[in-house]
């Protein structure tokens, strides 16, 4: 039985975490934490029943609740304080939490005892590792490529991590930068109409309620164009996927990027 603590539990993210932990048979939920508490001391069912104790402390919450494994999903603000908590304690930690940089998670990581695993995934859903994985091999044959993608209004950062990490595996999968015009063609007045460049990739970030998480990758080449398009309508996508980090993290060490590390014949060592 894997003991889970999930933090930023009333977030969005978190509340489908705590439903499809507690639904497993294979997992305990321990507890949850967010800093929103508002004087509730649980996390309930559907009908109505406390599941687990919820705490606006962190470090109280692990001290009580002796968890294995931390699910974050919290703000781009937070999250390096909450690793910094959860690594140091040895606690494996899987995080849906994006913002930070890989030399930041490289110097997080180097804080954990030896055998403590920090996972963390850009996007969670196995669609979106596809897609990623596609565009990978796209990028070989299509000098051309730029990002477009779509999330709602509440998302605290731009461009989204599944974004950038596409962008940095098409640059290292292709021979040269995109002849395309770039920013030096921008408008004076205009700046930012091709987006932010990421390793040599142009990135478009939109921002709109109605939109959950969505993304077009397109690649262009003379006299013809590939798109690669993912959309989640619904945050239950990203379940089975954190389901299953939870599950293959506690078997790893050390630092862990994309969930295609877990994903059978992606990646495969």
């Amino acid at each position: 039985m894997i003991r889970v603590l999930v933090n930023g539990c009333f977030g969005r993210m978190g509340t489908e975490v705590v439903k499809a932990v507690n639904a497993q048979d294979d997992m305990k939920l321990v507890g949850g934490v967010d800093v929103r508490c508002e004087g509730r001391t649980a996390l309930l069912d559907d009908a109505g029943a406390k599941i687990a104790p919820v705490f606006d402390d962190l470090a109280a919450a692990i001290e009580k609740l002796a968890p294995e494994v931390m699910v974050d999903f919290t703000h781009p603000s937070a999250v390096e304080g909450n690793l910094r908590i959860g690594l140091a304690r040895g606690i494996d930690c899987v995080v849906g939490t994006t913002g930070l940089s890989t030399e930041k998670l490289e110097e997080l990581a180097a804080l954990a005892p030896e055998g403590t695993t920090l996972f963390v995934a850009p996007n969670f859903t196995t669609g979106a590792v596809l897609m990623m994985q596609f565009a990978k091999i796209a990028a070989r044959y299509f000098p051309d490529c730029d990002i477009i993608e779509l999330h709602h209004d509440g998302k605290a950062d731009a461009p989204s991590g599944t974004a950038v990490r596409t962008a940095e595996m098409v640059a290292a999968a292709r021979d040269a930068a995109s002849p395309a015009p770039g920013k030096e063609t921008e408008l004076a007045g205009y700046e930012g109409a091709r987006g932010a460049l990421v390793d040599g990739v142009y990135v478009h970030s939109v921002r709109n309620a109605g939109q959950v998480a969505h993304q077009e990758v397109i690649f262009g080449s003379a006299g013809q164009t590939l798109t690669i398009r993912h959309d989640s309508i619904d945050r239950s996508s990203y379940m089975p996927g954190v389901l299953l980090a939870i599950r293959k993290v506690g078997a790893r060490a050390g630092l862990i990027i994309g969930l295609e590390n877990f994903m059978e014949g992606l990646n495969d060592e």
